[in-house]
């Protein structure tokens, strides 16, 4: 069974504003990644069909596959790690997630399950989603 990262999205106020940040990233830089400092130990298991799982508002509301776990050292001489990520986002049922630092594991059991492609829920604005979630509707 696949093992998933779960992040806080800092900075982004909805889906959508995460899309057009990575489609920005992706024509400058060719790839749609994150550059983190620890390298996951797991990492093996986070290929092996994981995804990460990103926190926006209080919820995780999207998630995306993970393509490649890359470690290098930068012009500074310090370890790093990048996570290259499939570009497609995948709304999922939002589900409520407290501040944390960094990343951490997510078994795929608590994961939050994707919205059906093209129905209802998708069609639904995020933040509607989540406060729909907040109120337990979901």
């Amino acid at each position: 069974m696949a093992l998933n990262l779960i992040k806080l999205c800092v900075g982004v106020s909805e889906i959508d504003d995460l899309q057009q940040w990575q489609n920005y990233r992706l024509l400058e830089k060719k790839e749609v990644f994150h550059i983190t400092r620890m390298t996951p130990k797991r990492a093996e298991e986070l290929l092996d069909g994981g995804s990460i799982y990103w926190v926006i508002k209080g919820f995780i509301q999207v998630r995306q596959g993970l393509a490649d776990i890359v470690r290098f050292t930068d012009d500074e001489g310090i370890g790093r790690c990048k996570l290259l990520f499939d570009p497609e986002l995948v709304p999922t049922r939002p589900q409520p997630r407290r501040a944390f630092q960094g990343w951490r594991y997510l078994v795929q059991e608590d994961a939050p399950p994707d919205l059906p492609r093209g129905g209802e829920m998708e069609a639904l604005p995020a933040e509607m989603r989540a406060d729909l979630a907040e109120l337990g509707l979901l």
